[in-house]
């Protein structure tokens, strides 16, 4: 199997992983090669100023010695298998940096032989990028849960990120569909690169100068619908997640079907805007100061697919509105649907100097037809008694329309909800 078969195989192996969103169409004209769009492992992420990045996201190999039953490289699958060799994937990484494909790298794999084997053909992979390439791209790398400590150290020192996936949200659910894979384990992985980021920054606030390591941070991904598992106990993961463990992110992945799965597996996807949603919900718990048990108030329940979770919030707490914008704290105006952080610290900055109107709100460019519902100003007071009608939530629920491209754009950079 030649190097571009390879990348075909490992490329697509790789797409499962919700790091980042797969750039993957079809070629439209046939025999055509400038300007083809042909899928071959080049994907899409985002820096936190909102910049997108082109990586090249592959596996080292797809031969995997676990049999999670979710994943397509399970070793009981029969899906066509690949293995890179190191300087395949160095040789690669260089070549479509160098035509300025990409910016950065993203390497996962299977587990062959053994989590350490596995870890140090990974560390292989960045350490001759860096020392022997001069490469100074960003490399994301993930790590095998189980490797030995020493490994993990040496992986920060190449990598800009490291991730270790937690997979499914509870240990019973790991239990049932990979038995291999323990959550403890796991989560001692995070808190051992944890550990090792907080020692990094300790050193350099004392003026030591040490070896630089995951400045970026560690990641995790969940795969969401792979069982009964409700949105308010994947919630509760991930938000134990980011108080212990400190993760960047928690990545939600709807599970797709797979040839020949188990029984236990369901036959669809979960709906994607159930995936849209998490993603709302965990921006509400970063950012907004939202709970876990705030957001899915009662347990065993979903997120509402009809509506955003903070105006499903709002709507189930209608005795917190209306809010005073010439009045209220901080974590009040966080709270008002369709006022995003950027925008409630536009409003404490000018309110010092003036006071607020309707019309102020809407150059502030707020989803006024939500927001009017919830918010007191100079000029606007709510009907009190609208709030208490059953008819409120259709009037709040936004109506189905063409998404504008610019305001899409602006939503995934910003997150404003």
């Amino acid at each position: 199997m030649d190097v571009r078969e390879k990348l075909s195989v490992l490329a697509d192996a790789a797409k499962y992983d919700a790091s980042c969103a797969s750039s993957r169409s079809k070629k439209t004209r046939a025999g055509s090669q400038i300007g083809s769009t042909e899928g071959m492992g080049i994907c899409h992420s985002y820096t936190p100023d909102g910049r997108c990045i082109s990586l090249l996201k592959i596996l080292l190999t797809n031969y995997c010695i676990y049999d999670c039953q979710y994943c397509v490289n399970r070793i009981s699958s029969d899906t066509p298998r690949a293995r890179f060799t190191v300087d395949e994937v160095v040789s690669l990484t260089m070549e479509f940096y160098k035509r300025n494909y990409i910016e950065g790298l993203f390497l996962s794999s299977g587990i062959i032989q053994n989590s350490d084997y596995t870890m140090e053909q990974l560390i292989a992979v960045a350490k001759k990028l860096r020392e022997e390439q001069r490469y100074g791209g960003y490399i994301h790398l993930k790590t095998i849960p189980n490797a030995t400590q020493s490994l993990i150290d040496e992986a920060g020192r190449w990598a800009d990120r490291l991730s270790v996936n937690i997979e499914l949200p509870t240990d019973s659910d790991l239990h049932q569909l990979a038995p291999e894979k323990k959550k403890p384990q796991i989560v001692t992985a995070m808190s051992g690169i944890r550990d090792r980021i907080d020692e990094n920054k300790q050193e350099q606030k004392a003026g030591f100068k040490p070896p630089v390591f995951a400045p970026a941070g560690q990641s995790t991904q969940m795969i969401v619908g792979a069982t009964p598992t409700p949105d308010v106990e994947i919630l509760k993961t991930a938000s134990e997640l980011y108080t212990g463990q400190r993760l960047r992110r928690v990545y939600y992945s709807a599970y797709s079907p797979i040839p020949h799965a188990d029984a236990r597996l369901p036959g669809l996807s979960p709906p994607l805007v159930r995936e849209h949603r998490l993603y709302q919900a965990d921006w509400l718990m970063r950012f907004y100061g939202f709970e876990a048990n705030e957001i899915v108030a009662e347990k065993g329940q979903n997120l509402s697919l009809d509506m955003d979770p903070k105006l499903a919030w709002a709507l189930a707490h209608r005795e917190f509105f209306p809010v005073d914008v010439n009045r209220a704290s901080r974590e009040e105006l966080l709270r008002v649907p369709g006022i995003g952080v950027s925008n409630v610290k536009r409003i404490l900055s000018i309110r010092r100097y003036q006071t607020l109107r309707s019309v102020d709100l809407k150059k502030l460019r707020v989803a006024w037809n939500r927001t009017k519902l919830f918010v007191l100003t100079a000029d606007h007071n709510p009907n009190l008694v609208d709030l208490d009608r059953p008819g409120l939530v259709t009037k709040a629920k936004p109506k189905n329309q063409q998404l504008m491209l610019f305001d899409a754009a602006t939503t995934s950079i910003t997150g404003e909800l």
